[in-house]
């Protein structure tokens, strides 16, 4: 009786464990189940990143297959790239915390497993990535979260200052920035926006050349190129209608849209149109406009 009693005992504890219904994958397994992320897949796979997403607690930023598409990315192009490249690449996606949609920052830095800076956001319109969108969030895993992007993110190599120095267009802001003893500031850690006037803005501004720069007080100088920093990331998709933010002089600059533009708030000039958007730096991000903000 004691054994039938025992065996009945058994059975039914086993029955239970098999309607227990099982946790979520790891993200690795997510991804390699999922046709959608066979792309990203292949590069994990290629990379030897599969053990690093199986276990710890991860944020991933994952391109699906139409992401890898709008980044002109093929399944081929995954296969020939250098592994360190790819290595990179992914670990720039890679948060070693976990972070739901609902906790991303209005706007933040945050380190990547690569060790360099993300910048996340949050409005009305949704959760970004260096101004690439969010499209499906909270996507549970047993190890973090997944949020699908609906581009594939690229790792900066260069602050903003470097950026500017290496382009030949932008020789009068160089000189500006310069002489208002900013460059040190913009070369450093940070999240800085910068609204970047080309060398063709400049001379509109009456300052032709280097020398005219060089020959204006640096005070006035100064606040000129103050105005043009903001000191945290705004990318394209935080630009808001009426958008209102200080700059770094301290002075208000508004954004309108249709077309994008930007100008001081209390000026009585033109507002300066927005030509190039989020040119991402390792301390921040870069957009091109066609007037100095005076």
């Amino acid at each position: 009786m004691f054994l039938i009693v025992t065996l009945a005992v058994i059975t039914i504890s086993c029955k239970k464990d098999d309607n227990t219904p099982a946790g979520p994958d790891n993200i690795a397994t997510i991804v390699s189940k999922n046709p959608d992320f066979s792309i990203l897949n292949t590069a994990i796979t290629r990379a030897g990143l599969g053990a690093a997403l199986s276990g710890g607690t991860l944020t991933v930023f994952a391109p699906d297959n139409a992401a890898f598409a709008a980044s002109s990315l093929t399944a081929a192009d995954v296969i020939n790239l250098p592994v360190a490249s790819l290595d990179s690449i992914l670990k720039y996606h890679v948060l070693t915390t976990e972070v739901g949609s609902s906790s991303v920052p209005v706007s933040d830095a945050v380190t990547t497993f690569l060790g360099t800076k993300l910048f996340a956001s949050r409005n009305t319109n949704g959760v970004f990535t260096n101004g690439i969108k969010v499209k499906t969030a909270d996507v549970d895993a047993s190890n973090g979260v997944i949020h699908v992007i609906s581009k594939v993110l690229f790792p900066p190599t260069k602050n903003i200052a470097q950026i500017v120095a290496g382009d030949t267009s932008f020789s009068l802001l160089l000189a500006a920035v310069t002489k208002a003893g900013l460059a040190g500031a913009v070369s450093g850690p940070g999240k800085f926006t910068v609204f970047a006037p080309r060398n063709a803005a400049f001379r509109a501004a009456g300052f032709s050349t280097v020398a005219d720069i060089n020959a204006a007080p640096t005070s006035v100088i100064t606040t000129v190129v103050q105005y043009h920093v903001l000191t945290t990331n705004v990318f394209a998709s935080d630009l808001t209608d009426g958008l209102t933010t200080a700059s770094l002089q301290g002075g208000n600059l508004t954004v309108n849209l249709s077309p994008a533009r930007v100008k001081i708030t209390s000026s009585i000039n033109p507002s300066s149109n927005i030509t190039a958007t989020d040119i991402v730096a390792t301390n921040g991000v870069i957009h091109v406009i066609d007037r100095v903000l005076l």
